[in-house]
């Protein structure tokens, strides 16, 4: 949410300057959409395959529009989890629980596992195989995001050249500078805007989304393999909070 309101508000600011100074459609050139919208995005599909070009759009929405689960509250929740999988030590229990964290398909595979008896080890390995497939389908949306930030004021410059050199060589007819100039000065305003406005942002919003969801995907591991152990669940949250930021750590046990 914060996403779309802060993208909106940019863009907002900088419709109400441009109407504030006169006419907007002395900022419309069709020319410079052509060279630096579409031009960005060529140059960009260059760096990556067509499926990922396909699928890129699908996982970056999925990745900005899904609520972000706070560490803290996971954390809790796994230790009660643990708690009563140490208490009652029933397979049973996981497996009626596991209906109930459709929400949190990672989670649910992880609890799934110790239902199932598989060994700690071997639901650590699959676990940590999970979430750096999901970390590296991320960070490609990442690497797009930055590539097309990087291409997108390039192509501005590159449409600014050309309507610098149309102007100069059409210097003797005044009526065609004001063409060519526009072109000049508008492709380097809609390359400044795409990147600083739309790529730039989104893509250290998705990093940051990334960071945070393979966190979680951490803390869900680790209580799996310790529950799968039937530690205690002090020890539990001893390790939880040895990957938790210190603002976040948790106080279960007191």
């Amino acid at each position: 949410m914060s996403t779309v309101f802060g993208m909106l508000t940019a863009f907002l600011l900088v419709l109400g300057a441009i109407l504030l100074g006169g006419s907007p459609r002395a900022f419309v050139n069709l020319q410079g959409i052509l060279i630096v919208v579409l031009g960005t995005f060529a140059v960009t599909a260059i760096s990556f395959r067509m499926r990922e070009m396909i699928t890129l759009p699908a996982n970056i929405w999925a990745l900005l529009s899904h609520s972000q689960r706070d560490p803290s509250e996971e954390a809790i929740k796994l230790m009660k989890i643990a708690v009563e999988a140490r208490k009652h030590n029933d397979v049973l229990l996981l497996e009626r629980l596991i209906p109930k964290l459709k929400d949190t398909p990672f989670l649910m595979q992880a609890i799934q596992l110790v239902a199932d008896s598989a060994q700690p080890e071997e639901i650590e390995q699959i676990m940590r195989r999970e979430a750096s497939t999901a970390a590296s389908r991320h960070m490609r949306a990442v690497d797009f995001l930055r590539r097309a930030g990087d291409v997108a004021p390039a192509m501005g410059l590159i449409g600014t050249l050309i309507g610098l050199v149309r102007m100069l060589g059409t210097l003797n007819d005044p009526a065609s500078i004001g063409p060519a100039m526009a072109v000049a000065l508008l492709t380097t305003f809609y390359g400044a805007v795409m990147a600083h406005l739309v790529f730039i942002p989104l893509a250290a919003k998705t990093e940051h989304c990334t960071s945070e969801e393979a966190l979680v995907n951490n803390l869900y591991t680790m209580a799996a393999t310790s529950i799968r152990r039937q530690e205690n669940p002090r020890r539990l949250e001893m390790l939880l909070n040895t990957v938790l930021p210190p603002a976040k750590r948790i106080t279960f046990f007191k």
